[in-house]
């Protein structure tokens, strides 16, 4: 694999506190003092020692402090400050002692490390740090002009990138969105899903100018377009689909099972839904919002993202499983394969190209990249660069390569695939 450097880009101004979850460092004593109703609210006792303090203040400012014992860890001072270069700026001196500390009491954890697949296939890795830290940049796609587009959940943004130049410029979007996901429409105006304050926006990059389209579901998750127009997405929490009308700005939404979470248009014109709270997979008719489940083998199933072959038959990721599965619509009939790191992989985002099969293992750290051949059923995988995870989401470009991105490291990717 080639991996090109990691592009770094000048920070720019602090958004408001209450619009982007960044520190904010004239509140550091007062995140002192409030060190042990902190650790005992997200049930996270930190070891004693130097930089403690410093950890339980700053390292909550933007996430549990939980992710310390989830997170692969690293064994030097070094390797914590360059993933902590990718989520906050911090002063030399408490870099130093929180990236000390880390090291000492967040060592590594070789149970993480993947199992990396060897193989003859080539690919080309890019990363692009985002501008603004902290803002769990992911889910991003490719505009009509080759923009790649991101969502900045956090910080309620949206982010266009020239892959071209590594040019970046975002968007500030209603502060309460904190969008889940993001698309381009043919015109090339950009649709978010506002996952924490109830609607659909449409943002037009030429004005800036933003319309919002309420729902009746409080957190629209993931959207896609249909060829009739009509804009369809899920609502995981709200357990909802959803289908809006851009040209009329009608809404219809309908009540289904548990957690919908990933959604596709299948080539015969049905939206296919993933689910995360049940083990199905949803077949959606356009028109009439009617609904059919295929019931996935094991219980245990939650899907998180599927994609469509090029015959109309569906690929998904078994999550909680560590699996990749195949359902054939026309005959209700599953297979399922072990991925190469084991029932903790958690495979997540998944792409169908040339009918190849493209997923990550977001359990891994580094989380890994994974090219699975149905022909052969051979896997190939490699360890995503910047790979503090996660990849949540992919697009495939006109080009057919593929979009990534790292969420706790903010980092947007390009995979050249060869043909």
């Amino acid at each position: 694999m080639k991996t090109r450097p990691t592009s770094r880009h000048c920070r720019p101004p602090s958004l408001p506190a209450d619009s982007a979850r960044r520190p904010t460092w004239a509140g550091l004593a007062q995140g002192v003092l409030l060190l042990l109703a902190s650790v005992g609210a997200q049930g996270t006792e930190l070891p004693a020692g130097q930089g403690r303090e410093l950890v339980a203040a700053i390292c909550s400012e933007c996430h549990s402090l939980t992710y310390l014992e989830r997170a692969q860890g690293y064994d030097t001072p070094a390797e914590w400050r360059h993933v902590m270069a990718s989520m906050v700026e911090l002063p030399e001196a408490q870099a130093g002692t929180i990236s000390a500390y880390l090291a000492q009491h967040y060592p590594a954890k070789p149970e993480k490390a993947p199992t990396l697949v060897a193989g003859d296939f080539d690919i080309e890795i890019t990363e692009w740090l985002v501008p603004t830290l902290g803002q769990r940049s992911r889910d991003p796609v490719e505009a009509p002009d080759g923009s790649i587009w991101w969502t900045g959940m956090w910080a309620s943004l949206a982010g266009r990138l020239d892959p071209v130049t590594g040019q970046m410029e975002e968007f500030q979007l209603p502060r309460a969105a904190r969008p889940h996901s993001i698309l381009p429409d043919s015109d090339g105006d950009i649709w978010y899903m506002g996952n924490s304050n109830a609607t659909v926006g449409r943002l037009d990059p030429v004005t800036g100018v933003i319309s919002e389209y309420p729902t009746k579901s409080r957190d629209p998750h993931t959207g896609v377009f249909h060829p009739n127009g009509k804009l369809y997405f899920t609502a995981q929490h709200s357990g909802m689909l959803g289908r809006l009308d851009p040209a009329t700005g009608a809404l219809t939404e309908i009540e289904v099972r548990t957690r919908p979470y990933g959604i596709k248009v299948g080539s015969n014109g049905s939206l296919y839904i993933a689910f995360n709270g049940t083990n199905a997979i949803g077949e959606l008719n356009p028109d009439t919002m009617a609904i059919r489940y295929f019931e996935i083998p094991d219980d245990r199933t939650r899907i998180r993202r599927l994609d469509i072959a090029s015959d109309g038959s569906v690929w998904f990721v078994n999550s909680s499983l560590g699996k990749i599965g195949h359902l054939d619509p026309r005959t209700g009939e599953v297979r399922q394969w072990d991925s190469p790191s084991g029932p903790a992989s958690h495979p997540y985002a998944i792409a169908v190209i040339d009918d190849v099969v493209w997923y990550n293992e977001s359990g891994m750290r580094p989380d890994t990249l994974v090219r699975f051949e149905p022909g052969s059923e051979s896997f190939q995988s490699w360890a995503v660069p910047s790979g503090v995870g996660i990849v949540r989401h992919v697009w495939v470009t006109r080009d057919k390569n593929l979009l990534i991105h790292q969420s706790s490291s903010n980092r947007i990717g390009l995979v050249r695939i060869p043909r």
